[in-house]
This record gives structure tokens, C-alpha cells and sequence, in this order.
């Protein structure tokens, strides 16, 4: 316990700080999950800020050095059972057993990056500007977002903040498989890689699945001269890729049925947690029976609501079949409309157990969906099959 508070005094007055966090937290029952270390500075003066991760919310505290080394003490080895001390020399972790002993590691240092200890009124992001991903995108350049670009950039804030609540949630292995498929330019691709390597103690491998070749070419270009070995690209159509090594299974912005495609290689790959934000929804659309009696016919005559009621079933179905193979789903707005109109996320969290009344209940609303607009087949269920 000594040397891992001198190696956290030591990494502060040699700047080479990172972040710390408290993990696996002693009384399970508690809302306090973890806390985040930074290093802010105030006016010229060194302060460590807490954030206290709560299951609803969060809270922010600054302190002294001083003061919190003496809260680091307290907690460590009572409250919370793993502390993960990053810097840019080392990372060093204390881990405490059943009889509060402690033993420290050593490792590879996670990230060289000092991050930003500026404070003030503006958001704190967990990407930060000056990220060097950001510039080889052509997202930033000399450590500030481009003004083309500002869109770009909360929405990869808003993308890496949603994912980092889902990996804390979800139950993932060591290393880590993620697939991104339909990964595009790789901006949320390499987000995510930069966000696992700074925050996370798990090692991952990522690979993004891409048609177009020159994008792909462009994105292992940009990975090689990061050193990112294990960010991988790969010019192929989802529908072939086979590899059933996925922990983690993303897909955005997939047109119609490639949505499809990719939650079902999640789900029979056993993926702990699938992300998909779904564009087009042009399979169910064709599917739905008009001349199905309906209470909402009358509705449903006007093109642009039918094409939203197509987008309602089609996700809501979707959602419904991942419950269905034991997964806790939530449906939500990704990003405000006034940025994109494709801003829906739907996320799938692998649950230890789920009972056959469950799934049974899951597949029959399915069904009933299906019969009240007229629909033969989601598309998910065939590829189910």
C-alpha cells in the first residue's frame, strides 16, 4: 500500500499523472460503483478532482494533494479492493484479497498521453481534443477541433460516454474481442480503441468490418502510425465475416437489413454486449399489409408516418428478439435530431440467466406485432433460424 502511494506522489511531482481509479467495490450493496482520479489545475494550484460513480448519478469533488492521499488511504483496502494508478512511465495496481492483504503490479504504461488539467466552465470530455487520433482523421488539428468539425466531435463524446457505461455493465472477458461492423471512416472505431486503452485494465483487440477498401486502407494507414497493433481493418461485406471470437459487436448507421446481419452474428457469437444504431428500415416497410385491418389504417395512409410506424416496429421487434436470447435491451436517442436524423441506439446487454417463460413471453409479442401490421418475417428471425 506504501509504494503504490509514493508511486502516485511520484508520478505527480515528476508530471507524469495520468488518472487513478478505485475499482471492485468491497460492499456489493453499495450505489458507489467507482471513482475517477484527475489531475485539474485551479489558478496555478494542483488539485486531484474525484468523480464518484454512482448508479444514477455522478459527483465531483477537488482536493489537495494532501487531502487526497489521505481519502486514497481510506478507501483503499476497505471501500474498494483494486486501485489502478496510471502514468506515463507505468501503470501500478494494488489489489487487496478476502483478508485485506495487499499485493502491487507493475505493468506497461496504458497511454503516454498527459491529459488536459485545464478547468473550467466548459464540458469535460472523455475524448479530448488534443487526442492524436483526432488529427490523423483530419478532426483536429494542433490540439483543437476544426470548426467543420465540432459536430464530429460531440457526437464521438456522446458515442465513447455511452459506451463506457455499457462496459462497465456489461460482463466482459480478458482480452477483449470488439467487431465493428459497417465501421465507415473509423472515427467511432478509433475513439473507442483510445478510450480502452486509457480507461480500461482489459487489453482488446478491435477490428472494424468495411466495404469500401479505400476507407479501410486509409483507417490501418492511420493505425500504424498511432502504433495501434491491435486496431484492425478489414474491406469485407458483414454478411461473410465469420468469426465467432466477438465480446463485443457493434454496428452504426447499417442500412436496413446489414442491422440485421449484425445483431445476429452478435447474438450467435454469444457477444456480451451488442450496439447498433439502425438507418433504413426498408424491409418491414415492404412487409407491412395494408390490407390488414388496423386501428391506425387511417394513419398509416400518409407515407411519412407509415415510414416512421416502419421504423417503430421494425426496432421494436429487434429489441424484442434480443430479449428473446437473454439479453437486457434498452432503446433511446443517441444524438439530438438537429444533427443527424438517424439518432436511435439500441444496446444489448448479455444477462446471466433467462428463463424459457421469458423467452416465450419475448416471441409472442412478436408475433402479435407481426399479425397486427400484416408481417410474414423480420428478417432477424430468419437469419435467427
Amino acid at each position: 500500500m506504501e509504494d503504490f502511494i509514493e508511486a502516485i506522489e511520484g508520478s505527480v511531482e515528476q508530471n507524469q499523472f495520468v488518472k487513478i481509479t478505485l475499482s471492485k467495490c468491497a460492499p456489493k450493496s453499495s450505489d458507489l460503483k467507482n471513482i475517477y482520479v484527475r489531475r485539474i489545475d485551479l489558478k496555478g494550484v494542483l488539485y486531484l478532482s474525484f468523480t464518484y460513480h454512482y448508479a444514477n448519478q455522478d459527483v465531483v469533488k477537488n482536493y489537495t494533494l494532501k487531502e487526497a492521499i489521505h481519502l486514497l488511504e481510506e478507501h483503499l483496502g476497505k471501500d474498494f479492493l483494486v486501485g489502478t494508478l496510471l502514468t506515463t512511465e507505468q501503470d501500478v495496481v494494488v489489489q487487496f484479497n478476502k483478508k485485506r492483504k495487499a499485493r502491487i503490479q507493475y505493468r506497461k504504461p496504458t497511454t503516454r498521453r498527459l491529459p488536459n488539467t485545464n478547468h473550467n466552465k466548459q464540458k469535460q470530455y472523455l475524448i479530448e481534443e488534443n487526442a492524436p487520433f483526432l488529427a490523423k482523421l483530419g478532426v483536429a488539428d494542433s490540439g483543437k477541433v476544426l470548426k467543420a468539425h465540432q459536430d464530429k466531435y460531440r457526437q464521438i463524446n456522446k458515442y465513447i460516454e455511452v459506451m463506457a457505461g455499457l462496459l462497465e455493465q456489461a460482463s466482459l472477458p480478458n482480452p477483449l474481442q470488439v467487431v465493428d461492423m459497417g465501421c465507415g471512416k473509423g472515427y467511432l472505431t478509433f475513439a473507442l480503441y483510445d478510450y480502452i486503452q486509457a480507461h480500461l485494465e482489459e487489453n482488446a483487440t478491435i477490428v472494424g468490418i468495411e466495404l469500401r477498401e479505400h476507407l479501410t486502407q486509409f483507417c490501418t494507414k492511420q493505425a500504424a502510425a498511432l502504433g495501434w497493433k491491435e486496431l484492425q481493418f478489414i474491406a469485407q461485406d458483414i454478411l461473410t465475416y465469420d468469426d465467432d471470437k466477438i465480446d463485443v459487436l457493434i454496428a452504426l448507421h447499417a442500412c436496413d437489413i446489414a442491422t440485421d446481419i449484425a445483431i445476429a452474428k452478435g447474438i450467435q457469437a454469444n457477444a456480451q454486449l451488442i450496439v447498433v444504431a439502425p438507418c433504413c428500415h426498408k424491409q418491414i416497410r415492404k412487409a407491412m399489409n395494408s390490407s390488414i385491418t388496423n386501428p391506425l389504417q387511417a394513419i398509416l395512409k400518409h407515407g411519412i408516418l407509415e415510414e416512421r410506424q416502419a421504423e417503430i416496429v421494425t426496432d421494436g421487434i429487434r429489441a424484442l428478439l434480443l430479449e428473446a436470447h437473454g439479453y437486457q435491451t434498452k432503446v433511446f436517442e443517441f444524438i439530438s435530431s438537429e444533427h443527424t436524423a438517424k439518432n436511435l441506439m439500441i444496446t444489448a446487454v448479455k444477462q446471466d440467466k433467462m428463463s424459457s417463460a421469458t423467452t416465450a413471453e419475448r416471441l409472442k409479442r412478436v408475433a402479435e406485432l407481426k399479425a397486427q401490421f400484416g408481417i410474414k418475417q423480420h428478417y432477424l428471425e430468419k437469419l435467427l433460424q
